[in-house]
């Protein structure tokens, strides 16, 4: 059986919600910071998708499901993170201009606030050990 501490996740939920809107995901030269809508509209869509699940879940009060929906939005940050750093390092095919646009795009600190919001999120389940109770024993004559 599993507990959902409340004010946890919902921490989480605000801080995954707030951190691809307005902190920077990558540094870019000229236009400066971009945020993650900036970087890939698509993983945007889809981590604001999942994120969704999570807070209906939540509010479903589907703690298994919440957990679930936690696991994955996690597994996604981590996948959007990779692949962003892959497009990064390889984005032509070419070495020579490949090492030149990885020397001019940066990854910056939102990456660690969705992850960060994410970890929250799947930490607020807790489960619980239930404790069973010993049979009451008869004294012998």
């Amino acid at each position: 059986m599993y507990i959902l501490r409340k004010p946890m996740a919902l921490v989480g939920i605000f801080v995954s919600a707030l951190a691809p809107l307005f902190l920077p995901f990558l540094k870019v030269p000229i236009k400066g910071n971009w945020n993650l809508y900036q970087t890939d509209a698509s993983l945007f869509f889809i981590t604001y998708g999942l994120l969704a699940l999570c807070v209906l879940a939540f509010f479903l009060r589907k703690v298994s499901f919440y957990r679930l929906c936690t696991k994955i939005y996690l597994g996604w940050c981590v996948l959007g993170f990779v692949a962003v750093y892959f497009k990064i390092n390889n984005y032509f095919g070419m070495k020579f201009v490949d090492n030149l646009l990885s020397s001019t795009l940066h990854l910056r600190w939102g990456w660690f606030f969705l992850f960060f919001g994410a970890l929250v999120m799947l930490v607020s389940v807790k489960k619980t050990v239930v404790a069973q109770a010993e049979p009451e024993k008869t004294a012998e004559a």
